[in-house]
């Protein structure tokens, strides 16, 4: 895992090298062990080593082919190249290292960019083609790892690991973007290639840009998820794909621990992480299996005892904290380590189970997109349900659940029961894709219009984050509604929401987060599979715990869901208080915002009207990502 940095033209040699070694100081964090930095006449990369496999200088980056003189940096691990390699060698290629980098540079030389089809793992890779003169930049299939670039008026290319590294460039542009606005208020994150800063993209996953010489920048698809969920497996029997599960599972896990320095597993006792770590002591022993866990002092947010039976069943060494969160000095830090405004406020025990972690390993293996591909949330089941009352006359079930979701009191446990029935009832008489994109709404249309001033509501509300759930779901809109719902998920919740996530509260702490679920073999098998097999009856992950089963205790698979959230309905009750009230009243929301509306907000949940703690969370963590920001630019 590391940063990479990088200026193609627009500036001389000289200029270009001390932007992009400042640039790389911004991603110090990310790669804390060795920098190098390469400049030719026409570009300039520049990368931070956090180092895992092969140690020695040899792999330190940018790295560049004697013979060809290209050059590649790249952030992330190739899980299969010990193979590619072995491959290549056979080719005639010869090594001067044991590192997977050199791995991609010789792999380009030999194959081209069909290189990025046959890699396995997360990446964000650039490569520097001097005989053609071109630069190449890649991202993994999923979206595991990020890459922010912007074009600056002098021609070329400005790009990054994160958002803050951009800042530094002189040409960096400085407008907030109103589009990302609208789409964070609504899911409380940022969608696709779209950036909080007007001007700035994110690269797709499975995407490679090609810049010309002629100046001409062409996007490639090496990689289409779509086509896995449309051409369903017709000829397998159930025991047959459990089997398949189970090989594909295990392979993945053995790929991602090798490294060649200390790692573990988080382990939340849930059915994803306890599959990782059980398929690790099959490989590693019990003995040698380390996992990690934190908790909080509210019992309805924490899963230290479902993790303490997890690790005990299963022999392993384990490790655990109750953590004292400090919101006052932590969530500034946080926020600003999100790199955009982001507030799934799991980022926050994700932060610290990182810091927890990283004070024994350097590596740790998650349970993370177990839910995406085998339809493990509740918001699955909440599709089905809408499924089948669709049938009944909306005369009947619109006014029943709002009198249940009227009847329930406000409570401030872990997504409660009664949280839950109001934001089904809040979806009950919408179409299937409106229904499942409200599960995950935090401000409806109409509540952004409220909040916003009049002056800039108009470009906000030009763009509608649904439009991109939309998009998606008409990409397979000829499958079953739930594999429509999986589908979106996946190219939205999890590469802007869990994946932003795992990799920004990970890599602040400079931890290596490896996530199986995500070998592309494995998501390509489950979303091959038909929509029975993951959610049956309403009964999760069926093919998940059926294949599993053998491993665990009777019942223990079966256990209910808790996820992975903070107390933030609490804290904003205690000592979260002060600075949230500060927070809200900022110069920098009420640029944007009604404070008085923001007020009514505030007002509504402290008298238990109503569960705003999102909505709070999501202008809190806003407020103060804007606060940083400028601040920075006056630096």
């Amino acid at each position: 895992m590391c940063g990479i940095a990088g200026v193609l033209r627009g500036t001389s040699k000289k200029e270009r090298t001390e932007i992009v070694k400042l640039m790389t100081q911004r991603l110090v964090h990310r790669g804390p062990d060795a920098y190098g930095i390469i400049s030719r006449e026409r570009v300039t990369l520049g990368h931070r080593r956090l180092s895992i496999v092969d140690l020695n200088d040899a792999s330190n980056q940018p790295i560049e082919s004697k013979e060809t003189k290209s050059i590649v940096c790249f952030n992330g691990e190739i899980y299969n190249f010990i193979e590619l390699r072995n491959e290549l060698e056979a080719s005639g290629m010869q090594f001067t290292s044991c590192g997977d980098a050199e791995v991609i540079l010789k792999g380009y030389d030999f194959w081209g960019t069909d290189i990025f089809s046959k890699l396995n793992g997360m990446f964000v890779i650039a490569i520097w083609d001097e005989r053609k003169q071109k630069l190449i930049l890649a991202r993994d299939r999923m979206g595991e790892k990020p890459l922010f670039y912007f074009f600056p008026k002098k021609g070329g290319i400005v790009f990054a690991s994160e958002l803050k590294a951009l800042m530094v460039h002189p040409e960096f542009p400085r407008e907030i973007n109103p589009g990302a606005f609208s789409q964070y208020l609504s899911l409380n994150y940022i969608l696709g290639n779209m950036c909080i800063i007007k001007g700035v993209a994110k690269l797709a996953p499975a995407q490679f840009i090609v810049l010309s010489p002629n100046g001409s920048i062409r996007f490639h698809k090496y990689w289409n998820l779509r086509n896995y969920f449309v051409q369903k497996r017709e000829d397998q029997s159930f025991s047959m794909a459990k089997k398949e599960f189970v090989e594909l599972f295990d392979n993945s896990v053995q790929m991602r621990t090798r490294c060649d320095v200390p790692f573990g597993a988080f382990l939340s006792g849930g059915v994803d992480s306890s599959a990782v770590v059980s398929s690790m002591t099959q490989y590693l022993g019990q003995s040698q299996t380390k996992t990690f866990s934190i908790g909080f002092r509210e019992r309805s947010y924490s899963e230290l005892p479902e993790a303490r039976t997890a690790a005990e069943y299963m022999g392993v060494f384990h490790r655990a904290k109750i953590v004292e969160v400090n919101l006052t000095n932590e969530l500034p830090r946080i926020v600003w380590a999100a790199d955009e405004p982001f507030a799934d406020n799991s980022i926050i025990p994700a932060y610290f189970l990182a810091e927890f972690a990283r004070r024994y390993v350097k590596t740790c293996l998650s349970g993370d997109a177990g839910d995406e591909l085998f339809a493990g949330y509740e918001t699955y089941k909440a599709d089905k349900i809408h499924h089948v009352l669709s049938f009944l006359s909306p005369s009947i079930t619109n006014p029943f659940f709002q009198l249940v979701a009227s009847c329930i009191p406000v409570s401030d446990r872990k997504i409660s029961f009664g949280y839950k029935i109001k934001k089904f009832a809040s979806g009950i008489r919408l179409d299937p894709m409106n229904a499942h994109y409200s599960w995950r709404q935090i401000f409806s249309r109409d509540e952004m219009e409220n909040i916003l001033l009049d002056d800039v509501s108009p470009s906000v509300l030009e763009v509608n984050a649904f439009d991109q759930f939309s998009g998606f779901a008409s990409q397979v809109s000829g499958c079953h509604y739930l594999d429509q719902a999986m589908y979106v998920d996946l190219n939205t919740w999890l590469v802007d929401d869990i994946l932003v996530k795992v990799d920004r509260s990970s890599m602040a702490h400079s931890l290596e987060v490896r996530t199986p679920f995500l070998d592309h073999r494995l998501v390509e098998f489950a979303a091959s599979l038909p929509v029975a097999w993951k959610l049956k009856g309403l009964r999760s992950k069926y093919i998940l715990k059926k294949a599993l089963e053998a491993r665990f205790p009777a019942g223990f698979l079966n256990c209910k869901k808790k996820g992975f959230n903070a107390p933030v309905s609490n804290w904003l009750r205690g000592p979260f208080k002060e600075l949230a009230w500060d927070t809200l009243h900022n110069q920098y929301l009420s640029e944007w915002f009604n404070i008085k509306e923001i007020q009514k907000i505030w007002e509504n949940h402290e008298s238990r009207i109503s569960d705003n703690s999102f909505k709070l969370f999501s202008l809190i963590s806003l407020g103060l990502w804007l606060e940083r920001y400028h601040r920075e630019l006056k630096t």
